[in-house]
């Protein structure tokens, strides 16, 4: 295991693209498709979590929140809005700027940080959120160990990530880039994670799994939360000694 997490090459694909991150039409597309699923899943295992008031617009109110693999602010800045204290760390620097401007233009008060998660020093967080991240990180047990660290002992964390499966290899990959919903060479589906290997990860970090929910698409109800996990998946981990 090492401490290195970013791959370069990932980073600078996706600085790249952080001029258009907020274009619901642009390379970021997919990922504003399926955001507002993300956000229902996470508001819901937030109120599960902490036993809040599930009528409040500001449940993460006194709270510490790290968004890891940021981009330009799509879940950080929805995580502000619900009363969080946000940090956003993205391997990009492209998106960091991005995600800083428009945050300031929104009038919203959010931390972003530019680097290695790991050295960073941010100390630990009551949520940790990890959304489409996984598949492009380099040393995944280090990254694993990493968000746990950041992990308060009662917090919760949030994940998703492709599943490895030959549906996936047709419509996340192949159907996705010949669409042009994705840029070419987003996804390499060699390093999609199967939920079985994910919870083996995160129980190495000593993290305890939740069952996947899935992130499905159909041609009548387009993307939609699912118990089909064969193409995309949302888990939720606790610390198994908290």
């Amino acid at each position: 295991m090492t401490d290195t997490t970013i791959r370069p090459e990932e980073a600078a694909r996706f600085g790249a693209q952080a001029a258009r991150w907020w274009d619901p039409t642009g390379p970021s597309a997919m990922l504003h498709k399926v955001n507002p699923l993300r956000l229902g899943f996470l508001r819901e295992a937030v109120d599960l979590h902490w036993a809040g008031d599930i009528e409040s617009i500001t449940p993460l109110a006194g709270k510490r929140a790290l968004d890891v693999g940021c981009g330009a602010g799509l879940v950080a800045e929805p995580l502000a809005r619900l009363g969080a204290d946000v940090t956003g760390v993205d391997a990009a620097p492209e998106n960091i700027a991005v995600a800083s401007e428009h945050a300031a233009a929104a009038g919203l008060s959010l931390t972003y940080k530019q680097g290695e998660l790991g050295t960073l020093g941010l100390g630990q967080f009551d949520l940790v959120t990890c959304f489409e991240v996984i598949e492009h990180v380099a040393d995944k047990r280090a990254f694993f160990a990493q968000l746990a660290a950041h992990l308060a002992p009662d917090g919760l964390m949030l994940l998703s990530t492709p599943n490895r499966t030959l549906a996936s290899r047709a419509l996340v990959v192949e159907a996705a880039e010949l669409s042009g919903a994705v840029p070419r060479g987003t996804h390499d589906w060699n390093d999609f994670v199967t939920p079985d290997e994910l919870r083996d990860l995160l129980a190495e970090a000593g993290l305890a799994m939740s069952e996947p929910r899935g992130i499905a698409l159909t041609p009548t109800r387009g993307w939609h939360l699912s118990e089909n996990c064969a193409l995309d998946y949302l888990v939720t981990a606790t610390h198994m000694d908290g």
